[in-house]
């Protein structure tokens, strides 16, 4: 039987598997910004691609990128940040849209009953007002906190990196 780990060991094994990224620390922070951006986009099938698409145009950690991706990007936040994008982008977009409909859809694509192909028709199906709220709201909200996540990881890894570094220099 194999053994679970608890939520905090799982959050403590991600931010060890963070740290330990080797690289450019500004390489890191533009992954770990790029995935939290595309993470709280409301583009949910589409994550993983956008991310496999953009890293390298920006020339960004990949592996930080998916991992925050995945940190920020959950069963347990995408409710919140759906219904987070909805309201802000009702208040910025000029079209009005039912959260009923988001809710549905939100719930047959994380439920894993559907493919990729159809998660794509289920979120094309609601139709362009509904996508342009949405998006609109995920933009405005992905921004600013994907803008500190750059500044919280580049300070993050540079010093992880700079007592590595002196660790390793006094261990010869």
């Amino acid at each position: 039987m194999k053994k679970r780990l608890s939520p905090s060991r799982t959050a403590r094994y991600y931010y060890l598997r963070f740290l330990r990224l080797k690289g450019d620390p500004r390489a890191i922070a533009r992954g770990v910004a790029l995935g939290t951006f595309i993470g709280i986009t409301p583009t949910l099938p589409l994550h993983t691609v956008l991310i496999l698409i953009s890293a390298p145009l920006l020339r960004a950690n990949l592996v930080a990128a998916l991992l925050a991706a995945t940190v920020v990007s959950n069963p347990l936040t995408f409710g919140p940040q759906y219904y987070a994008s909805w309201l802000v982008g009702g208040w910025l977009a000029p079209c009005h849209v039912s959260w009923d409909a988001i809710h549905t859809t939100l719930g047959q694509i994380t439920s894993g009953s559907l493919s990729f192909q159809e998660s794509l028709a289920a979120v094309w199906r609601l139709g362009s007002a509904t996508l342009l709220t949405l998006v609109t709201g995920g933009i405005v909200l992905a921004a600013p906190i994907a803008a500190a996540a750059y500044f919280w990881a580049y300070r993050l890894v540079r010093r992880f990196q700079q007592r590595r570094a002196k660790r390793h220099l006094y261990s010869q």
